[in-house]
């Protein structure tokens, strides 16, 4: 029986423009070479313009301190105050970035004198001359960058090389929702169904348009007390822990930029990794890799945005998009199996009526379809050749979508005709 497509739900609020996606490189000349590191069984992209670009051109990923998109920053809520936009946090606040600062430099070898000093001097409100000077890269280095002037140690959390100095964005950035997020519209029932669930109780609305994160540079905030009524002088001062924002990639999602585009490399200690080196090693992390990476390549190569990060929610492996998160809401609940010929095997995630009655009803209720992905491996694909990517092209890829059959439904479109 073929399955009837269904249009996907296009958000109310869309607050980006859709960008080319990432082109494939025929050449190796004409590749662009993103850089991302293998850390602790993890792909890890550190530099913030590769950051941006993989993750605008085709949403791969997802931020290490974020939700989803790469946008952390100190605080959600920033004010201007004499012409620059600063993020604004309470004393309460301000006190516990201090001893997370206080603690890392304790860790430095510091004596507790040197730290209270240091701390002292952090702490102090800065003047918005002094602001503006080290924002042009005059002046002495703030916490962000360079080292503490009493204690010639870098400051907390920096990790910055005192020339990636750079002045603070200032403005809003238009934010896409997150489809991992238990604020996601994509929790949204269906208008037609009255279904009361703890599931469906989050609403399409505007999410706040967030500000662009402090970038490498000199770090500052506005600290007002925690009772400070509106309208009270705010006191600028420096940021005394600054936290890094990374982008995490999926297994699937770094193998599918190195080999199926060949704009990623990964590195391992400071070595790249060959795509033969890479293929064994992720398979060795997740002995099912080779299925979910078919599985994952297929449904891009289908023009979808496969997303892990929301599965988990539902209980599946993949959310599958039309052009992206901040355009539509997912669609498809996709869960992989591998299978062979005869569509037998021992399931990767072995399911009782109970169990497959709970998640059609869970994906039901947020209006999405339930999608078996089925991975067949021919009978004669031996380990050896599972040992190579080669093996991909012998894999082929059967969808099923399973449907919830509501005896009350049935019986009202029977009367209707």
């Amino acid at each position: 029986m073929q399955a009837e497509f269904k249009a996907p739900r296009r958000r109310r609020r869309v607050y980006e423009e859709l960008q080319a996606p990432l082109p494939v490189s025929s050449r190796p000349e004409d590749s662009t070479d993103y850089r991302a590191e293998l850390l602790n069984q993890h792909v890890v992209v550190c530099h913030q313009d590769h950051i941006q670009k993989i993750y605008s051109q085709g949403y791969f990923g997802k931020g290490v301190l974020s939700r989803a998109r790469p946008d952390y920053s100190i605080s959600d809520q920033w004010e201007q105050h004499e012409g620059l936009s600063l993020p604004v946090i309470s004393q309460s606040r301000y006190e516990e970035l201090l001893r997370w600062a206080g603690s890392a430099l304790s860790a430095q070898g510091l004596d507790e004198d040197a730290v209270n000093q240091t701390l002292l001097s952090i702490s102090q409100p800065v003047e918005m001359e002094d602001v503006r000077s080290e924002m042009r890269g005059g002046g002495e280095p703030g916490p962000n960058g360079g080292a503490c002037p009493h204690t010639k140690r870098p400051w907390p959390g920096s990790g910055v090389e005192p020339e990636a100095k750079k002045s603070c964005r200032l403005g809003p950035q238009n934010h896409d929702p997150d489809p991992s997020s238990d604020q996601d519209p994509d929790l949204d029932p269906d208008p037609s169904s009255d279904q009361d669930s703890d599931l469906n109780s989050d609403s399409d609305s505007d999410p706040a348009p967030a500000p662009d994160p402090l970038v490498p540079g000199p770090g500052f905030v506005l600290v007002v007390s925690d009772s400070e009524v509106c309208g009270a002088v705010r006191e600028v001062r420096r940021t005394p822990f600054s936290l890094t924002e990374y982008l995490q990639l999926s297994l699937e999602e770094a193998f599918f930029l190195v080999y199926s585009l060949g704009c990623l490399s990964v590195y391992q200690n400071q070595e790249p990794l060959s795509i033969i080196q890479l293929w064994r090693t992720f398979r060795s992390l997740r002995p099912d890799f080779v299925s979910s990476f078919a599985a994952y390549q297929h449904c891009r190569s289908s023009g979808w945005v496969p997303k892990e990060g929301g599965g988990a929610k539902y209980g599946v492996d993949l959310m599958l998009y039309r052009k992206g998160p901040p355009f539509y809401h997912a669609s498809y609940s996709v869960v992989i199996e591998r299978t062979d010929d005869a569509f037998r095997g021992s399931a990767l995630r072995p399911f009782s009526w109970r169990s497959l009655a709970a998640l059609s009803r869970i994906t039901s209720n947020v209006s999405k379809e339930l999608m078996l992905c089925y991975v067949i491996h021919p009978a004669d694909l031996s380990e050896a050749e599972l040992d190579s990517p080669v093996c991909l092209s012998r894999l082929k890829v059967q969808k099923v979508i399973v449907s919830r059959w509501v005896s009350s439904r049935e019986r009202a479109e029977q009367e209707d005709i």
